[in-house]
């Protein structure tokens, strides 16, 4: 895979699921047993702070409570080893990929170690409690809330993001639904702009015919062989 220069990864819930970090869209629609309305869009915020405050005060624990897996690790290596360009795009809330070794992360969707305040647009690095509703280290006022992008509010660092797979030569998708836009349109682009695709999953998605292939099993054990053969470790 020599002619391979720059590598798009994007991310889903089924990298981290094996972490025991549940995913964010069930069949059944809700999110940890609450309606994604209530819990992971403005209106919702607006409608009832406190209650959507205590939830990502959980959601904030378990990332804390979680470990990485032999995905995010692969991964991690990858980041240290690949000489060319790299960018791990993730849908993901939680740091399993930092804590996995990659730096080359970008969370589309936000953090849950991370606040905004809406009052002076700081963000901060938080591990603890919004319930109580502590004060800005910034500016001192109440109005922090969760960093995470909600329905309706525009992912993160976009522009970003299509320069990367505009440039890349290979892009794959690990964990993902493709139900999700704009995230499920990054296949079409990269193979517009002439990259290779590869899909790594648990079973095929909606966007599965759209790869040039698809690897079907377990992210724990496809993401290290993938990485293996990227960078042309021996075979057993």
């Amino acid at each position: 895979m020599n002619e391979i220069g720059n590598i798009v990864i994007l991310t889903g819930a089924g990298i981290s699921a094996e972490s025991g970090l549940r995913t964010f869209r069930a069949e059944d629609g809700l999110w940890e047993d609450h309606p994604v309305e209530q819990v992971a869009t403005p209106q919702g915020f607006a409608h009832d702070p406190g209650l959507v405050q205590r939830f990502y005060d959980e959601r904030r624990a378990n990332v804390r409570g979680a470990s990485p897996n032999a995905a995010h690790l692969a991964l991690g290596r990858l980041d240290a080893q690949w000489k060319g360009e790299l960018l791990i795009v993730t849908q993901n809330i939680d740091d399993l990929h930092e804590r996995g070794g990659a730096a080359r992360v970008l969370h589309m969707h936000g953090e849950a170690l991370s606040v905004w305040c809406v009052a002076c647009d700081a963000r901060h690095h938080w591990t603890g409690t919004l319930s109580d509703g502590p004060p800005c280290p910034a500016c001192g006022q109440v109005a922090m809330r969760p960093d995470i992008v909600w329905f309706g509010e525009m992912p993160y660092r976009m522009e970003e993001i299509f320069a990367a797979i505009a440039r890349a030569d290979l892009f794959v998708s690990i964990g993902t639904s493709g139900a999700v836009y704009p995230a499920a349109g990054f296949v079409q682009q990269a193979s517009a702009s002439g990259a290779r695709t590869l899909e790594l999953n648990l079973e095929e998605s909606l966007g599965s015919r759209l790869f040039d292939e698809t690897r079907l099993g377990m992210a724990s054990e496809l993401v290290p062989a993938w990485v293996d053969q990227l960078l042309g470790a021996p075979l057993p």
